[in-house]
């Protein structure tokens, strides 16, 4: 293809980390296509994304935008005026930029981006994650060029003539990592480990339940990573300091609010004690790892209780209501799982067989249709 044929494309979702990593791996998947000629990550500066993306040098455009609040009081009024502005200056960028294509990945990051898409005529495509879809893929989800899921239910949401169910985009890198390099990525130790996370943000009963285990685990020699969410780090920190002061020199554990390189820290474990947001899910499933999930018991549709329940029923995780994660059930469940290695290798290959790894091939072929 001639230099001048080649495409620009804007990428766009934020937030979490569920709306982030599908974006990324489209990102970078589309960096390595001979077809390239320019990417455009379009987050919120005060947001996640904005870290991620900066840390790799990938071209980053700020739009100032948070969520719909709940309620019609003054503080709704302000959110229209922000989320219009923000639409403006989406617009402004696929002026200066000229993209032939955007892809989001739903929430509220990417309805600016996409809206501008639409008023301007530009082919968008948009992923969604979840049983049922969020507001913004609902109501962006007619103007799109097509429509990419991770469920087959999420059809049923959505009015658009071209919908594939793709499962998540997953990173190449699940595939290319091995455990080794893994392992020496985080300069750990190659045996036994649990990894305890509550998704980007933290997640609370699993934090409050999780410091006062630390100690017994590493004490039964094993050894605990532990993904406080950066919001909780500080109270964690302290419980853990008052619970086991000694814990930072604890070979055993590494405890940090947050990892950049959670395909290291996802294929360097063997147990995962996790929220069931789809992402998540991909991701465990794509590096084999036994899983006790604790679905989010507010999340939207109850579509963490949905995942949590297909993986339990597939014989790939455990499963634990919010409600009953205490310390004495949380430790009891990890000591049984890792002590179990018939057990812990059978759960490990029936989540290995859910795994769908072609994600992100079939949703740039959606993008690129009729483009190249």
């Amino acid at each position: 293809m001639d230099k001048k044929h080649k495409l620009t494309y804007f990428i766009t979702g934020g937030g979490t980390g569920g709306h982030i990593y599908p974006a990324l791996a489209i990102f970078e998947e589309l960096l390595k296509k001979d077809t390239t000629k320019d990417i455009y990550y379009i987050g919120n500066r005060k947001n996640l994304e904005y870290g991620i993306i900066r840390s790799k040098n990938y071209k980053f455009l700020d739009v100032d935008v948070e969520g719909m609040p709940r309620k019609a009081d003054p503080h709704f009024f302000m959110w229209g005026v922000k989320l219009f502005l923000a639409v403006i200056k989406s617009c402004f960028y696929i002026l200066k930029y000229k993209p032939d294509a955007i892809f989001g990945t739903g929430g509220y990051v990417s309805a600016p981006t996409v809206m501008a898409g639409w008023l301007l005529r530009v082919p968008y495509v948009l992923h969604d994650c979840d049983a049922k879809p969020g507001l913004v893929t609902r109501e962006l989800a007619p103007g799109a060029k097509s429509i990419s899921l991770a469920f087959e239910s999420a059809k049923n949401y959505l009015k658009n003539k071209k919908i594939y169910v793709n499962g998540n985009p997953i990173r190449k890198e699940f595939q290319a990592i091995t455990r080794e390099q893994a392992v020496k990525n985080l300069g750990i130790e190659n045996r036994l480990t649990i990894l305890i996370m509550g998704g980007s943000q933290g997640a609370r009963s699993i934090n409050s339940a999780a410091v006062k285990i630390l100690e017994p685990l590493s004490k039964e020699g094993l050894q605990v990573i532990f993904q406080t969410g950066k919001r909780h780090f500080a109270s964690v920190n302290e419980e853990l300091l008052k619970i086991y002061p000694n814990y930072k020199r604890d070979k055993n554990l590494i405890v940090r609010p947050y990892f950049e390189d959670m395909v290291s820290v996802l294929k360097a474990s063997d147990i995962a004690v996790s929220r069931s947001g789809s992402l998540s899910l991909s991701e465990i499933c794509a590096s084999g790892v036994a899983s006790i999930l604790i679905p989010y018991p507010h999340a939207a549709a109850d579509h963490q209780r949905i995942n949590a329940r297909f993986l339990s029923m597939n014989n790939a995780a455990i499963y634990l209501e919010d409600s009953q994660t205490t310390p004495e059930k949380l430790y009891e469940c990890l000591s049984t799982l890792a002590h179990d290695e018939e057990q812990l290798n059978k759960i490990k290959k029936n989540a290995s067989r859910l795994a769908r790894l072609n994600g992100v091939d079939k949703i740039i072929m959606q993008l690129n249709e009729g483009l190249v």
